[in-house]
């Protein structure tokens, strides 16, 4: 394994686009795993842009990241809920939705959840 790993998501291995152009997901296959970079539109949510793909009736995917940018509102299938924003460190357990807060995108690095997500 090499010393250093320098990637940049803006030439990703592989880019998911989501449902009605609402985002995308930019994916790097590193050394440790994948890592993704995340944009979600505003107007994005999961269970409209994402449930299609993935099958299932909320997202079963675990997360563990950072908000680059933008909004975020979470709602675990039990009712709980946050709100995430810029410079804000997550860690969401599968069975949640998700959708975009305000008129700017939301911009989120993950380095568990996204090896799998929106994968078609």
């Amino acid at each position: 394994m090499a010393g250093i790993v320098c990637r940049n998501f803006d030439r990703a291995d592989e880019t998911r686009p989501f449902e009605d152009g609402k985002g995308r997901l930019d994916l790097l296959d590193t050394p440790h795993g994948p890592v993704g970079r995340a944009v979600f539109e505003p107007g994005w949510r999961w269970s409209t842009h994402v449930k299609p793909l993935a099958g299932t009736d909320s997202c079963m995917a675990a997360h563990v990241g950072y908000m680059v940018s933008g909004r975020m509102k979470i709602v675990m299938d039990d009712g709980e809920t946050d709100e995430a924003g810029p410079g804000d460190f997550i860690s969401i357990a599968p069975g949640h939705d998700a959708w975009v807060v305000g008129d700017e995108p939301a911009v989120t690095l993950d380095w568990v959840g996204f090896g799998e997500y929106a994968k078609q």
